[in-house]
């Protein structure tokens, strides 16, 4: 399948400060010349990746096939980044197409596809699904035109570290870890854990008090996973969000499940308790318009509007009322904006460029508390006060 002529168009050191109450710990290691590239495609799925001498815009590019049921199949972001572009162009050149900065001038393009998940702005994981394999533009057949490329030059294309060898087939190492915090034993106290994208499942991994790990299979790798007590008993139960059909699929700790559709397709699935019943509910963050959609019990939902197209969305009880209000993270800035059910807001720096924000109990009390884990060390790290963190090692490094 041909792709035609584009367009124009570590280790963590923790290093507390305190300044106007505020903390941040550790500068960010030096960043990498280049992401750490994994393929397009969920966890142990296997693709061919081919080009020609006359593959345009440059011989780097890979048009990505499998067998004859390619057309609809999930592209998943080879590396963390901000969408820049979204983009149809119809039935000419790339047809619809998005573009993924990843930083000190990296890119991902993905062409050809037949529908996207995101929108331009929105930040976006490694291994989430952003769109599905299609057959747009002036291409030949269903397949994924796929490249890398550094201040907008195509490159020789990366996978997990290792340059790839064109015109061959290859086996998708993008199972990564996305971190999680719940009450695993239901003794009031958060721990750590991650939901891994898992060769042909969802694998959620929670560690204990103890060190021990307590292994559950739930969902595909290409899933958004959710943490809550759905059943009220004081223990954290697992769910996942399957992207593509707007699903929930929460499962309580009797193995009961139950299945609903909520949200849209570009939301962030989020889980927290909005009345201060006890009982978790799920709910979306939009970064179309920076609005959380918090559902009840009954299928009816709430809306407050706060942060940005590219916040993180996170929720916790900031004020030990027992309810649940909606906060934002942002990368650019390790910045945590906290939403008070008076209307005010809470502004904390805490973390690095490269975390991913979590929220817990740390301490005796019911006020929820920030941290923060860091692929690249596979990192969480508590915020205990302002002046003390608490480091935990645990998930797969990026």
């Amino acid at each position: 399948m041909r792709a035609p002529t584009p367009p124009r168009t570590l280790r963590l050191t923790v290093a507390v400060a305190v300044c106007g109450g505020l903390l941040a710990f550790g500068a960010p290691a030096l960043a990498a010349e280049k992401p750490t590239f994994q393929m397009p495609f969920a966890c142990a799925e296997r693709w061919e990746g081919s080009t020609r001498s006359s593959h345009s815009p440059s011989y780097w590019s890979i048009d990505w096939n499998r067998d004859a049921h390619d057309l609809g199949q999930k592209v998943v972001a080879s590396a963390s980044g901000v969408v820049t572009s979204v983009v149809n162009l119809g039935s000419s050149s790339y047809g619809l197409y998005l573009v993924i900065d990843h930083g000190n001038g990296w890119t991902s393009l993905h062409a050809h596809l037949m529908k996207t998940f995101v929108v331009v702005g929105q930040r976006v994981d490694q291994g989430q699904v952003v769109a599905l394999l299609g057959n747009s533009g002036s291409s030949s057949g269903p397949h994924l035109h796929y490249e890398q490329r550094l201040d907008r030059q195509g490159q020789r294309a990366f996978f997990d570290k290792v340059a790839f060898v064109y015109n061959s087939w290859l086996t998708s190492q993008n199972c990564v870890d996305v971190p999680l915090i719940g009450e695993w034993n239901g003794k009031g106290a958060s721990n750590v854990g991650t939901f891994r994208r898992h060769a042909g499942s969802g694998l959620f991994r929670a560690r204990m008090p103890n060190g021990t790990i307590i292994r559950t299979l739930l969902g595909k790798p290409t899933d958004e996973p959710v943490v809550g007590d759905w059943d009220g008993d004081g223990v954290s139960d697992r769910g996942v969000w399957t992207r593509t059909t707007r699903t929930f699929t929460l499962r309580e700790a009797s193995g009961a499940t139950t299945s609903f559709v909520f949200g849209q397709s570009t939301d962030t699935p989020l889980a927290g308790d909005w009345n201060g019943d006890g009982k978790s509910e799920v709910g979306v963050f939009r970064p179309s318009n920076a609005t959380f959609y918090l559902r009840n019990a009954a299928g009816g939902y709430t809306t407050k509007k706060f942060g940005v197209v590219s916040s993180l969305p996170v929720v916790g009880d900031w004020n030990g009322d027992g309810k649940f209000e909606p906060g934002v993270y942002s990368p650019a800035t390790q910045t945590f904006r906290l939403a008070r059910s008076d209307g005010t807001a809470q502004t904390v720096t805490f973390g690095t460029a490269t975390s991913l924000p979590v929220v817990g109990y740390w301490g005796p009390d019911k006020t929820s508390d920030l941290g923060a884990w860091d692929g690249r060390t596979g990192t969480f790290v508590k915020r205990l006060s302002p002046t003390q963190t608490e480091s935990v090692r645990f998930g797969k490094l990026r």
